[in-house]
């Protein structure tokens, strides 16, 4: 993989895949993290004096509704601020108007592209990796920088599609992303997993491909209950995935030295933030009860195997973390990782969310941007977006 370091970029227009897609709400932006994680490489170019041209997609874009919602006008003017310079904003995704824009651009100008997206809405051509609109985007520039670690599993236009076409690199980002993961290729040990969320379905392949490598997996989160289900125990009206309690069934059976399941959880009967919990061994759950985070004695077998550990990973909160009393052991453990000085790689998503919402983000080893991405990663899986600039001119 060639690092944007190791390319010439010199006055050059250089196209930059970002990933700004951010949680917006009432067309404001609610948490700006991945517009400053591009900044990095934008600086970069800047500093050579290029035509910055940007690229990025925002949520799904299947019908006329979704455009409004989706627009990344917001997304130019936060970028505007952060850069403390004008970033001007092309309303097309291509034609006359982006034409004129991008031939009309001076050293260190920036253009950020309308959605990637709204070329969904005509045939799915940004994420059906359609070949002439990759080449008319890569037209545009003399050069590709994917700095865009969340799409870096897709074959998209914006992504493969431009990376075929032109010499490329992998941004700042990318390269940090990549890095951190690469420890995992030999990683210290004991190597401990730490998987939550909701379904086991999200997990099958990342949970059949590091029970060869960890040395243990801590289940928690909604996905546990399946497992224990598996395991013939009651587990009320807990969220079930039960097209998949034979697969969690020989996962625990191959492996009952490896996974580690919960010993007791908070139970309600009520999904809701009022309805008032018990805290209950599992094998006392009743059948009007529901688990919705893991328990103190959980929590406290969770910190014992984790104690010794030579590097953690974890994807998916141990808990509904939206609710407040139900964050409470994502947060002790989140606190004992860095209180010990433990190693440890949030794979995106909701824990890392998590983790900025209890402010242990930035005192983590490393906080993936990605979340499917991780995940395909530490599936074994090839992503089409590295294997692009890999095979690039």
């Amino acid at each position: 993989m060639k690092l944007i370091k190791e390319l010439n970029i010199d006055n050059k227009k250089v196209i930059i895949r970002c990933d700004f897609n951010v949680p917006m709400k009432d067309g404001k932006i609610v948490d700006d993290t991945r517009i400053k994680g591009a900044l990095e490489t934008i600086n970069y170019c800047l500093e050579k004096n290029c035509k910055i041209i940007l690229l990025s997609h925002l949520g799904r874009v299947k019908e006329e509704s979704d455009l409004e919602k989706n627009n990344l006008l917001p997304v130019a003017n936060r970028l505007s601020e952060l850069l403390n310079k004008p970033v001007l904003f092309c309303e097309k995704t291509r034609g006359q108007e982006l034409d004129s824009l991008v031939k009309n651009m001076k050293e260190k100008d920036i253009v950020l592209i309308q959605n990637t997206r709204y070329e969904d809405l005509d045939g799915k051509k940004e994420s059906g990796n359609d070949n002439e609109l990759a080449k008319y985007w890569a037209s545009l520039g003399d050069v590709f920088i994917n700095d865009a670690f969340g799409t870096i599993h897709r074959a998209h236009a914006s992504n493969v599609g431009i990376a075929r076409c032109l010499p490329s690199a992998a941004g700042f980002l990318v390269e940090k992303e990549i890095n951190a993961l690469k420890i995992l290729d030999n990683p210290e040990r004991p190597y401990i997993v730490i998987l939550g969320g909701a379904k086991v379905s999200d997990k099958i392949g990342v949970i059949e491909n590091l029970v060869k490598k960890a040395d243990k997996i801590l289940i928690g989160g909604g996905m546990a209950f399946t497992f224990l289900k598996a395991s013939g125990k009651e587990i009320g009206k807990s969220i079930l995935d039960e097209e998949n309690i034979d697969f969690c069934k020989s996962i625990l059976e191959n492996n009952q030295d490896k996974i580690i399941l919960p010993i007791d959880c908070a139970v309600t009967t009520e999904y809701s933030e009022e309805e008032p919990y018990k805290l209950k061994d599992i094998s006392d759950i009743s059948k009007d009860e529901m688990g919705l985070d893991i328990g103190e004695k959980t929590t406290q077998l969770f910190k014992d195997i984790l104690k010794n550990a030579g590097i953690v990973v974890w994807n998916g909160p141990l808990g509904v973390y939206e609710f407040e009393k139900y964050i409470k052991n994502t947060n002790e453990i989140l606190k004992f990782l860095v209180e010990n000085n433990i190693k440890t790689i949030l794979g995106g998503g909701d824990i890392v969310a998590a983790s900025e919402k209890l402010g242990y983000k930035e005192k983590i080893f490393h906080a993936s941007t990605g979340g499917g991405a991780t995940l395909e990663y530490l599936e074994g899986k090839k992503l089409p977006g590295l294997e692009a600039l890999e095979t690039s001119k």
